[in-house]
């Protein structure tokens, strides 16, 4: 009886350590290229929002844009059920873009639900956004978040990553840049497409699976990883189990 008690310990123990380790998978408002970020060129990316809440809808996402590299062109993908507004600022030093100066620059957009529609428990939603064009003096672009949910909950996605340190409870999307192509022409590809119309096609002919193929490995080395601690757990509970029934023999 007490080695049975010992062992539903052990599993329970186990089963912990599984649900602390696969629950922050899917907590974040992260972002992420359909394809390539190159530095110099045009993207199209995508905002993923969650729903983290088993009793409310994410009715609105707010995304601030980086002001130390300011976009000259920002244009978010229409969505049914949502409303997207796009709010421009001067820039203190205007940009130069196709021979033109541009004296402002889009820092935040902003969409909301229709009034049945939103993110509902269980569902996640992808916001696209055509960008560019994408500097070049840095590897990356950190976009602050903001959800709200139906029963008025605010959580602010933020919080800088900080080398060196432990990822934030909250933390801020951030967008990896690549570096440019080598013929310059900054994310082109080998048809002579540019990445922003390589994206659009990729758009219209990739699969549900293909969409999440890249999560798919992260989550299989979690899993993996899970599997391995359920296992150890529980060989040491039957081992525990085992040497107490040969000293008691």
């Amino acid at each position: 009886m007490k080695a049975s008690r010992r062992l539903a310990a052990a599993c329970a123990l186990a089963g912990t350590a599984v649900l602390a380790l696969s629950a922050p998978a899917f907590a974040h408002v992260s972002v992420a290229a359909e394809g390539t970020a190159a530095k110099g060129g045009y993207a199209v990316v995508d905002f993923k929002v969650p729903n983290e809440r088993d009793n409310a809808s994410t009715t609105k996402l707010e995304v601030t844009f980086p002001t130390d590299h300011p976009l000259a062109s920002v244009m978010p993908e229409r969505i049914a059920g949502w409303t997207a507004e796009v709010t421009k600022s001067k820039l203190a030093k205007p940009l130069e873009m196709h021979g033109q100066k541009i004296s402002e620059a889009v820092s935040k957009v902003t969409w909301t639900a229709d009034a049945k529609g939103g993110i509902q428990p269980g569902f996640f939603q992808k916001f696209p956004v055509s960008l560019g064009t994408l500097p070049e003096d840095t590897d990356e672009l950190v976009f602050k978040a903001v959800q709200t949910y139906d029963n008025k909950e605010v959580v602010r996605w933020i919080e800088v990553q900080e080398d060196g340190q432990e990822e934030p409870e909250n933390p801020a999307p951030v967008l990896a840049l690549s570096a440019a192509s080598e013929d310059g022409h900054h994310g082109s590809s080998a048809t002579g497409k540019t990445s922003d119309e390589d994206a659009d096609t990729a758009k219209t002919t990739e699969t549900a699976a293909a969409d999440t193929g890249g999560s798919g490995t992260d989550t299989t080395a979690r899993v993996l990883g899970v599997v391995g601690i359920v296992v150890g757990a529980l060989g040491v509970a039957y081992g525990v189990l085992a040497g107490r029934r040969r000293t008691n023999v």
